[in-house]
């Protein structure tokens, strides 16, 4: 499984990338949503971790962006990685067009449950 992680904090790549390699996927990393798109854009992702809370560009804006892409990767999932405990942000997130949310810091088991649910119900849907 090939996935992006775009996140500022170093630590927080860190940590998913080590539960990551257990599963035996592989993780490229974007410091900030701008280099995130233009990895979208030149490579290829089954599924997309984004931080919500980044300096620039925020990753709801980012997620809009992939989701109004004219080709198939307007398609790939996204989870939403936040620390944001705010009563409406998983609706938020869901509403700007992420698959799934999970609150950091991020649990191992949480993390693989909502991969796993997203890339089934990705495979569902129409292309």
């Amino acid at each position: 499984m090939r996935v992006l992680f775009i996140e500022d904090d170093g630590m927080n790549r860190r940590v998913v990338r080590d539960m990551l390699q257990l599963a035996g996927a592989v993780m490229a990393e974007a410091v900030d949503a701008p280099s995130g798109l233009e990895m979208v854009e030149s490579g290829e992702y089954d599924i997309i971790l984004m931080d919500l809370r980044m300096p620039g560009m925020d990753g709801m804006t980012a997620v809009g962006h992939i989701r109004s892409r004219k080709d198939a990767k307007a398609m790939i999932p996204i989870i939403v990685v936040t620390a944001d405990t705010a009563l409406d942000i998983k609706e938020r997130c869901l509403s700007a067009g992420a698959d799934g949310v999970i609150l950091k810091p991020v649990a191992m088991r949480e993390l693989f449950d909502a991969m796993s649910r997203t890339m089934v119900a990705a495979g569902s849907r129409p292309h």
